[in-house]
């Protein structure tokens, strides 16, 4: 009797202990195929416009500084810092003594000269005509008095050239603006020694700027470079007039980067007639960037960024699917981006660092 019942106690256990285990494996396959509920979205291309806003310099259209060319004193000035010049006006007159006299110098070689030539040409004329007669000049002598003619008429040309040229270098003597423009720096004063070397180079005589006319450069940083071109509009403004905007179209793109700021230089030209800006001003520029192309844009919540890198979580057969990604432009919080991506798939919409490769998900 008591076997019986210990065989009928251990069979018991036994199938209880079978449904146990059986029970429980069933939990943990149920518990480990459970899909996630995520909130997830269909990838859409979009035109994403946007602007970018950079600081740039507004400098002169035309700026040159003025130096002596030959070694002189400030004989007068006719201009100071402010003054409005035209092209071709007189700004200072200088003062060289020892060019005059190399002016008479080389005036009286040439008389010489002339002298010279006058009576050798007079002398090969006579025994040309002389020899005329047979018998009376020899060719010799006649070849002779040609060639000395001819040399010393070299001589001549020679002396009026180096006359000429002491005339040139006393041009220099005279300062005259090259464009119209403003004195916006005047580093001489009268009898100030001024010259090509030595002291009197250090500081131009003027600097001379066209502030009519300004140009605004800008750097653009190399991912922006392919949605500007010649004529697009910008606008900007400056610390001194913070509330009055100013336009401008791109006129001049330098076509190559920076080697240090990997930036690409453009220009713009800023008409200024009535000097309300000022050469040097630092502006702030807003660049429009507008969308030639459609390109895949998310919300910037849709991103996974890790110490790995960026990515997104697209969903494949129900499973999470890591996708590494590039950032193009931002706009407040929507963002383009570049990848192994296609229009129409699904992405998870708030990715968070538990979530991992290969998660069963129901969006």
């Amino acid at each position: 009797m008591n076997i019986k019942i210990l065989s009928t106690f251990l069979g018991l256990t036994l199938i209880t202990a079978i449904y146990g285990c059986g029970n429980t494996e069933n939990k943990a396959e149920k518990k480990k195929e459970k899909p996630l509920t995520i909130a997830t979205f269909e990838l859409k291309k979009e035109r994403l416009s946007t602007r970018l806003s950079l600081p740039g310099e507004l400098i002169a259209l035309q700026q040159v500084d003025l130096y002596a060319k030959v070694s002189s004193f400030v004989k007068s000035l006719k201009v100071d810092i402010g003054s409005e010049v035209s092209k071709g006006q007189l700004l200072m007159t200088l003062e060289a003594p020892e060019m005059s006299s190399q002016l008479a110098a080389t005036q009286s070689r040439i008389k010489a000269q002339e002298a010279i030539y006058t009576a050798s040409k007079v002398n090969y004329h006579r025994l040309y005509e002389t020899s005329k007669t047979p018998g009376t000049i020899s060719t010799n002598d006649l070849d002779q008095a040609l060639a000395r003619k001819n040399a010393d008429l070299a001589q001549l040309e020679a002396a009026r050239a180096a006359y000429k040229e002491v005339g040139s270098v006393q041009d220099y003597l005279t300062i005259r603006a090259p464009f119209n423009g403003i004195i916006s720096a005047r580093n001489v004063n009268l009898g100030a020694y001024v010259g090509p070397s030595g002291k009197g180079s250090d500081l131009p005589l003027f600097t001379l700027q066209d502030q009519k006319n300004l140009r605004l450069a800008v750097s653009i940083p190399e991912v922006y470079t392919g949605y500007l071109k010649a004529g697009d509009e910008i606008t900007f403004t400056v610390k001194s007039l913070p509330n009055q905007n100013f336009t401008a179209k791109v006129k001049r793109l330098s076509g190559a980067l920076d080697l240090r700021l990997r930036s690409e230089r453009i220009e713009m030209d800023v008409p200024n007639a009535g000097k309300t800006l000022l050469p040097g001003m630092v502006a702030e520029v807003n660049i429009p960037l507008p969308a030639h192309t459609g390109t895949f844009v998310v919300a910037k919540k849709a991103l996974l960024d890790t110490s790995e890198g960026l990515f997104v979580l697209k969903v494949v057969d129900g499973k999470m699917v890591k996708i590494a990604v590039k950032k193009g432009r931002e706009a407040d919080d929507r963002v383009e981006l570049f990848g192994n991506l296609s229009e129409g798939d699904k992405l998870v919409a708030e990715p968070t660092e538990e979530m991992h490769e290969g998660m069963p998900i129901k969006s």
